[in-house]
């Protein structure tokens, strides 16, 4: 039976269930994935940004004959942003199959129509049965990125030490982990805001204003995510010219991932991204000890970045898709009137 679940309420042993079933989906979709920790698992199904919202659903086995309870086998959560609802849906492997994730997503599609909500987006990974699930379901693909993955331990260290040291005269690079500087927030949204005319898709908004970015930045801190941050400065002004952007979550530390990378238009052809980016791997190797990967997600029409990223030796992993569809017509799909 499916009920909603409040993640900063939640019982310690049904956290621990949730972690299960998503380390036995990553183990069954994405094995070269690591797996999921506990650390920072119930701050991060919980924390939102200022004005959003989550709303959570389980599934859980009929409890053992002794009163052990079932283990969770299905997850579902909306976040709500925006003018979109956002899904995430786990079902354990073992549950597949038998329906259980179509009355997942007919709960939380009933929810978001009920908020008033017009159109929900999912991220769904390329060759996985998840595809096929959304596409059944009225979803269609609107945008696709390249995952990609770097291993630390094939990583050319000196030849990637060259690299940060590319930068043309007139900028250096600052690292700042935690985030930018107070007194850099505004020029960092300022640069933030190139991106805004790139289509890069919807279920991952970046963050163009300097109160925005604080919260956003908090927010990170606050699920257990700690980001890192290389910039680029024009010595004569004092702008950000660039920046690139890595968090390393507690509840995945061996693995991080890249989140943006820019480089203002009037700055570009002076090497700072391919610089940011190489100079980011060098501090990583020491502030985090324990990473051995990083993933970065890239369009396919990106064809600068993805070239910067092979050249610093990461390889194409899978395709990453969003998928959307208007919240009536699934609700009519799943939930039709009697």
């Amino acid at each position: 039976m499916v009920r909603e679940w409040d993640p900063r309420n939640a019982s310690s042993d049904e956290i621990a269930s949730l972690l299960g079933t998503l380390n036995a989906v990553l183990a069954a979709d994405l094995p070269q994935d690591p797996p999921w920790r506990e650390s920072s698992l119930r701050e991060y199904l919980s924390e939102v940004m200022p004005g959003e919202r989550r709303i959570s659903w389980i599934v859980e086995a009929e409890p053992a004959a002794d009163g052990t309870p079932g283990r969770m086998l299905g997850h579902v959560n909306v976040l709500l942003l925006g003018g979109i609802g956002v899904l995430e849906v786990l079902v354990h492997p073992v549950a597949r199959r038998t329906g259980l994730g179509r009355e997942l997503v007919r709960v939380a599609a009933r929810r978001a129509w009920d908020e008033g909500f017009q159109s929900i987006g999912v991220e769904v990974v390329g060759d996985t049965p998840a595809r096929a699930f959304y596409e059944s379901l009225g979803f269609t693909r609107e945008y696709v990125e390249t995952r990609s993955v770097l291993d630390l331990n094939a990583v050319d260290w000196p030849t990637l030490a060259e690299m940060a040291t590319g930068v043309s005269a007139g900028y250096h690079l600052e690292f700042c982990p935690g985030g930018p500087p107070d007194d850099l927030i505004e020029a960092y949204a300022r640069a933030k805001a190139e991106v805004r005319d790139v289509d890069d898709g919807e279920l991952r908004p970046s963050s163009y204003d300097p109160e925005r970015l604080r919260a956003s930045l908090d927010t990170l801190h606050r699920r257990g995510m700690k980001p890192y941050i290389v910039l680029a400065l024009h010595e004569q002004t004092g702008e950000v010219a660039g920046l690139t952007e890595v968090v390393v979550p507690a509840q995945h530390p061996t693995r991080a991932d890249q989140y943006d990378t820019i480089v203002v238009r009037d700055h570009r052809g002076y090497g700072i991204d391919r610089a940011i980016k190489a100079r980011m791997l060098l501090e990583l190797r020491s502030a985090e000890p324990e990473l051995v990967e990083v993933q970065t997600w890239n369009a396919q029409a990106n064809e600068a970045m993805l070239k910067v990223n092979a050249e610093l030796g990461y390889r194409p992993d899978r395709e990453w898709c969003e998928y959307s569809v208007d919240v009536a017509e699934l609700v009519h799909r799943l939930d039709p009137p009697r």
